[in-house]
């Protein structure tokens, strides 16, 4: 995205040959000076239709722009399918990033076309009092864009990975991992999930601090981070999140969480509105700053991950208080600010590429609320695949995911927090419990606990030496959280992780400005996640095999996945030596040992190959025995 907002004036420019658009009155000689395409038109890629519309003001309500206009862009394959129902939005000036305008008479809809070739578009564009929550043909049509009709020519990607557009987009697709329309790659996730007040940062407009000991983000330590050519606004702003950015895409990180709204919560500093308790207007200059983030941390392949409330505004209630809640939307249930807020967030945002919906952080809305609200965001989304998960408090996962369940179920997935070590038993339960009700779930662990420790920073790193801040041992290391959090995750046939800094340590969970703190668990993860991809292992037909090594009860002692008769992977968080159960396999296997703390090839061990038909000795590591290591028993190719 350019460092400034390209004048409405330069979009009209047509390039046939590079795929841009034709409207129709472009094909007529003329120029439709109040329809505009813009970006680069290519398959995967952000399309956006820009029109002058009806002049507004961000906080009107005579009429209100976000609820008294229905602007929906129906984007149409020249094959006849996809079909694709877009929500439009106010953009105000149509340059708000760079402007801070409150008003003007730009109006907007994004495509990311899945095809290359004609897409054609027809605009509905209506006026009425609450008519934007309000489906079907209420409304009164606006002149003269309503029912206008154009054409977009589309090239191919030219895109590499790990750049989103290069793969396509990131869907629910029946299996316990995301997989990439374009490409078919399967995802597996390494993310962070700190600061929860990541877009609480001092460069986006109306952003403030209302707590002493909650201040703005600058992330300085990540502005040398930013490089000549990447997105700014407003004369250089916007570069230490951009540069956080950058370093975490360099150290192989490829999601990044963040609360859209927590008013009322612990940080109290983030919200879409023109105010906090104003949920009926759209701070427009701070959305167009927000997209352009998160534009350029989908080109960086970075997963963006929607936690749309917090536990302090989902519902009315706070601990035993009964009193109603000012800074939940609806109380809880599906009511107009619900619908609203969901449908600017989808307008604005769901056309990117890879992308969940979480209900929200800890969220405890009833069942009821919670089925309603992620109907709705399944409805309202164009694009219908993108991920819908809830967090829960730890002890709640009983009381909250059954009754989610099930393939009539619009949630695809879980997001999981718990202690350290108990992410491959709880990953494990919620896997076998969504493949039984007949959906399998997505499940990742976004949080680790305790609470006040999370993941810790490097050792050594701004003095920390293992305790908190009242003086406590930590009690377990960044390596066991590679062990058990990370690998623990994974080998239970887990979606990935997501880790969390805890509150009492440096860089915590809502002041954190330097990712570097936790610079040698990104490391740990690439490493894991590069060896499923660059080892050509089929973790999408595997399933978790703990049995095969003796762990009955699927402890922590040592874990098993396989696709039987193929691999299998046997990891060991303590070291060898280890059996493996091929009885029920035949055929000759070969064994390597990998280094989940150095990554590289795999390495020769005390046994080279195995066969099947019986329990089998694995060997000794190469070295480090106590260390732990990872066994990939393969079947013999020749």
């Amino acid at each position: 995205m350019p460092t400034q907002k390209v004048p409405l004036s330069a979009y009209i420019t047509v390039i046939v040959a590079a795929g841009l658009a034709v409207s129709a009155a472009q094909r007529q000689g003329g120029v439709a000076s109040d329809i505009a395409i813009s970006g680069e038109l290519r398959q995967w890629h952000k399309v956006t239709l820009t029109l002058a519309g009806p002049e507004a003001d961000e906080r009107s309500n005579a009429p209100n722009p976000f609820m008294d206009y229905r602007m929906i862009v129906t984007f149409t394959h020249e094959s006849g399918s996809p079909k694709y129902l877009v929500p439009g939005y106010f953009a105000a000036d149509g340059n708000a990033a760079d402007s801070s305008a409150t008003t003007g008479n730009k109006w907007r809809a994004h495509l990311a076309p899945d095809k290359t070739g004609r897409w054609n578009y027809r605009i509905s564009f209506v006026s009425g009092k609450g008519v934007a929550l309000v489906t079907g043909s209420a409304g009164q049509a606006v002149a003269p864009v309503d029912g206008r009709t154009g054409a977009i020519r589309i090239a191919a990607s030219d895109k590499p990975a790990p750049d989103f557009r290069a793969r396509g987009r990131l869907r629910y697709a029946g299996k316990p991992y995301l997989q990439f329309a374009g490409s078919g790659e399967y995802f597996l996730k390494l993310g962070s999930d700190a600061p929860e007040t990541l877009l609480a940062f001092t460069d986006f407009d109306g952003t403030i601090a209302r707590k002493p000991q909650v201040p703005l983000h600058a992330y300085g330590p990540h502005v040398q981070d930013w490089k000549a050519g990447d997105p700014s606004w407003q004369n250089g702003k916007g570069k230490g999140l951009i540069g956080a950015i950058n370093y975490l895409a360099s150290k192989g990180v490829n999601s990044m969480s963040f609360l859209p709204y927590n008013a009322g919560g612990d940080g109290d500093n983030v919200w879409p509105f023109v105010e906090r308790g104003d949920k009926f207007h759209f701070d427009v200059s701070k959305l167009d700053q927000w997209q352009i983030v998160f534009d350029h941390a989908q080109q960086k392949g970075i997963y963006l991950h929607f936690k749309l409330q917090e536990n302090e505004n989902d519902d009315n209630l706070r601990g035993n208080v009964t009193a109603p809640i000012a800074e939940s939307l609806d109380g809880g249930d599906l009511g107009p600010e619900r619908r609203l807020y969901i449908r600017e967030l989808v307008a604005r945002f769901a056309y990117e590429l890879a992308l969940n919906w979480n209900l929200g952080e800890e969220n405890t809305q009833s069942s009821e609320q919670q089925l309603a609200m992620a109907m709705n965001l399944r409805d309202m989304d164009p694009y219908g695949g993108h991920h819908i998960v809830v967090h829960t408090f730890p002890n709640a996962q009983e009381s909250v995911y059954p009754a989610l369940l099930g393939s009539q179920s619009p949630f695809t997935g879980a997001s999981l927090q718990m202690a350290w070590n108990a992410v491959h038993e709880r990953t494990l339960r919620w896997l076998a419990a969504s493949v039984q009700a007949k959906k399998p779930w997505v499940v990742a662990n976004d949080e680790q606990g305790p609470a006040n420790l999370g993941v810790p920073p490097d050792p050594g790193y701004a003095g920390f030496a293992g305790k908190d801040a009242q003086g406590r041992d930590v009690g377990y290391t960044l390596h066991d959280i590679r062990k058990f959090t990370l690998w623990g995750n994974l080998m239970a046939g887990g979606a990935g992780v997501e880790y969390y800094f805890g509150y009492a340590l440096p860089e915590n969970d809502l002041v954190a400005e330097n990712f570097r703190s936790r610079e040698q668990s990104w490391t740990y993860g690439r490493i894991a996640i590069d060896f499923f991809h660059n080892q050509k292992i089929p973790f999408w037909e595997m399933t978790n095999a703990d049995a095969l090594v003796g762990n009955q009860a699927h402890d922590n002692s040592r874990y098993c996945f396989a696709k039987a008769n193929d691999v299998y992977l046997v990891y060991l968080p303590a070291g060898g030596p280890a059996s493996l159960d091929l009885s029920a396999a035949s055929g000759q296997f070969t064994v390597g040992w990998f280094d989940p703390r150095k990554g590289g090839m795999l390495e020769a061990g005390g046994v080279a190959t195995v066969n099947g038909g019986a329990t089998v000795d694995l060997g000794t590591p190469p070295d480090s025995p106590s260390d732990d290591w990872l066994v990939v028993i393969r079947r013999s190719r020749n």
